[in-house]
C-alpha cells in the first residue's frame, strides 16, 4: 500500500509542473497556431531567473517564505521583458506562412536562448534550496513525503483552474475564444488580433517561466535542462490534443503516472513508457484524446 501511495505522488508531483508547462504550450498554439520548439527554453529562463532572485533575496536576510514571492516575480520578469521582443520583433513577421518554417524559426529561436542563457549564467549549475522546507514534511502512513511537492501540485490546479476561468468567464477570454475560433472573423468585428496575439504568446511564456521557477529547488539548473522539458511537454499536449486545457490535464497525468510507473518497476524503460504511451494514443486517436471540434470551411 505505501508502495503504491508513493508511485501515485510521484506521478502527480512529475505531472504537476509538467502540466503548467504544457498549458502554455497549448495555449500558444491554441491562439497562433505556432508549434513553439523554444518553449523549453522560457522553462529554463524561468529556472535561471528564480535562482538569481532567491539568492539576492537570501543575501538580503529577507524572510525565508518572500523567496515564494522571489520566483514569482521571476517568473513574471521573464515574460515581461521577452514575450514581447519575441513575438512582435520575429514571430509576427512568420503568422500564416508554412507550418515547418515556423518550426524552423522556433528551433533557431531555441537555439539562440540556449546560447544566451550560458552567457547570462555561465555553465555552471544552479541550486535553489531555500523554499524546498517551507513545507515542512507530511507523513502518509508509514511515509514521510516533501511538502513542497504538494504544493506545487496545488499550484497546478490553481494555474488550470485560472487558465479556463479566463478563457470561459471573463470578456477577454471570450475574445480570446473568438481568435482562436476565427482570427479573420474576429478581425472583421474590430477586434485587435495583433494584441491577443502578444498577451496569449505572453501567458504562456509565463506558464512556461512558472513552471521552471517554482521546480527550480527541486532539481539542478543547468544548461539544456530545457531539451527534455519541450520534448515532455509536446508528448503531453500531442496526448491530449492540441489546444486543449483538458487535454493538457489529462495528458500530464498519464505522462506523469507512466514515467512514475517506469522509474519504480524498471527504471531503464522511462523514457520508452513516456514515448509508448502517446504512440497508443496517436493510434487510436490521432487527433489525440481531447482535441477540439474544428469548423470545415467551404
Amino acid at each position: 500500500m505505501d508502495n503504491l501511495l508513493t508511485l501515485l505522488i510521484d506521478g502527480l508531483n512529475y505531472a504537476s509542473w509538467l502540466f503548467i508547462v504544457a498549458l502554455g504550450l497549448t495555449l500558444v498554439f491554441g491562439v497562433l497556431k505556432i508549434l513553439n520548439i523554444a518553449h523549453g527554453s522560457f522553462y529554463a529562463l524561468g529556472a535561471y531567473a528564480a535562482a538569481s532572485f532567491v539568492g539576492w533575496a537570501a543575501s538580503m536576510k529577507f524572510a525565508p517564505w518572500l523567496s515564494l514571492v522571489a520566483m514569482l516575480l521571476a517568473a513574471v520578469t521573464v515574460a515581461v521583458a521577452i514575450a514581447p521582443v519575441i513575438e512582435r520583433g520575429l514571430l509576427r513577421f512568420f503568422y500564416g506562412r508554412d507550418e515547418v518554417l515556423l518550426v524552423l524559426v522556433t528551433y533557431a529561436l531555441f537555439l539562440v536562448m540556449e546560447d544566451l542563457t550560458k552567457l547570462i549564467w555561465g555553465a555552471n549549475p544552479y541550486f535553489v534550496s531555500e523554499p524546498y522546507g517551507l513545507f515542512g514534511s507530511v507523513d502518509l502512513g508509514r511515509m514521510s513525503y516533501v511538502g513542497y511537492d504538494f504544493a506545487l501540485v496545488g499550484l497546478a490546479v490553481v494555474s488550470g483552474l485560472a487558465t479556463w476561468w479566463a478563457l470561459n468567464r471573463t470578456r477577454q477570454g471570450k475574445i480570446v475564444l473568438a481568435v482562436i475560433h476565427s482570427a479573420e472573423m474576429a478581425s472583421s468585428m474590430g477586434i485587435n488580433v495583433s494584441r491577443v496575439y502578444t498577451l496569449a504568446f505572453g501567458a504562456g511564456v509565463f506558464l512556461a517561466a512558472v513552471a521552471g521557477a517554482f521546480t527550480a529547488p527541486m532539481i539542478s539548473v543547468q544548461p539544456w535542462v530545457s531539451v527534455g522539458v519541450v520534448v515532455l511537454s509536446f508528448a503531453v499536449v500531442i496526448i491530449g490534443g492540441l489546444g486543449s486545457i483538458e487535454g493538457a490535464a489529462i495528458g500530464a497525468l498519464l505522462v506523469g503516472l507512466a514515467r512514475s510507473v517506469a522509474v519504480h518497476v524498471a527504471p531503464s524503460s522511462e523514457l520508452f513508457v513516456i514515448y509508448a504511451v502517446m504512440a497508443i494514443v496517436l493510434v487510436f486517436r490521432p487527433e489525440g484524446l481531447f482535441q477540439r471540434i474544428q469548423a470545415r470551411k467551404i
